[in-house]
């Protein structure tokens, strides 16, 4: 209620007052901490896409070497056929949310 409690009560008013920005304070706090932990969350969820990401292009960079060296695939035919699929949407933007098969 702030100047008019302490107006009316007084010391009590104040001693009001300040346990209320108190409750406040430690309600603050607790809403920081909060969000400490899901960007605590959130920063292993990236971990775990960033190391996910490096095996997928550790897989498929073997079956492209496999398939070129093995003569199933060339390069060209490669780069022709990402970029089909890049175009399946609409859009050419190195990106695919098709379904693989």
């Amino acid at each position: 209620m702030g100047w008019g409690r302490t107006l009316l009560l007084g010391d009590i008013g104040n001693r009001l007052d300040i346990a209320d920005t108190e409750r406040d304070i430690a309600h603050l706090k607790r809403e920081i901490a909060g969000s400490f932990q899901k960007d605590m969350s959130q920063d292993e969820k990236i971990r775990t896409l960033v190391a996910e990401n490096a095996e997928l292009k550790l897989y498929l960079a073997s079956l492209v070497r496999l398939l070129a060296r093995k003569g199933n695939i060339s390069r060209e035919e490669l780069q022709t056929m990402v970029a089909a699929i890049d175009a399946e949407d609409g859009k050419v933007d190195a990106q695919f949310t098709g379904k693989i098969v």
